[in-house]
């Protein structure tokens, strides 16, 4: 039983580091885009119609892909005041606790984004632009960072629930 749930928690651990060092490769397209849009407009005198829709769309796939990554890292706000003063036990039940809280978060994100993406696509929306971009994809992208989200939520649960039942952590700190 422990090494099929050590083989998925590695497993979502490398997926979600997988994506979010992909996805950080769109930070200097990002920028990119943000400097063609500048040079042009100032110094060209004639502004791009996509650059803006280009940019917020690549932002928000940079941002939403690697909220699993900073969940996979630890680097969420966390209230250390109270959480580093209490044993590791307490800590598994915060964790758990808050963990199903966003679970339950992500899921209603998933289920209507998914919607809005199937209502995008099939409807053909476009952003309200001059250049209307379509929206489908985004929608698409917003379900698919939740369920990653929700695979790294699954995989945190399973090492606190261990840890808690058992004392001793799922995963040693040089497999995680």
């Amino acid at each position: 039983m422990k090494k099929l749930l050590c083989l998925w928690c590695k497993g979502v651990g490398l997926l979600v580091s997988t994506v979010g060092q992909t996805i950080a490769l769109a930070l200097p397209l990002l920028a990119a885009t943000l400097a063609f849009e500048v040079f042009s407009r100032y110094v060209l005198n004639s502004p791009t119609m996509w650059a803006y829709d280009v940019s917020l769309f690549l932002f928000g796939y940079i941002g939403a892909l690697c909220g699993a990554s900073g969940q996979l890292k630890k680097a969420h706000i966390n209230v250390d005041i109270l959480y580093l003063s209490v044993s590791q036990r307490t800590k598994n039940i915060f964790d758990l606790v808050s963990n199903t809280l966003g679970g339950f978060f992500l899921i209603i994100v998933a289920s209507k984004s998914w919607e809005k993406a199937l209502e995008a696509i099939d409807f053909g929306y476009t952003r309200q632009s001059e250049w209307g971009p379509s929206i489908g994809h985004f929608w698409v992208m917003v379900t698919a960072a939740a369920l990653l989200f929700l695979l790294q939520l699954s995989s945190d649960m399973l090492k606190d629930l261990w840890q808690l039942i058992t004392g001793e952590p799922l995963l040693s700190e040089d497999e995680e």
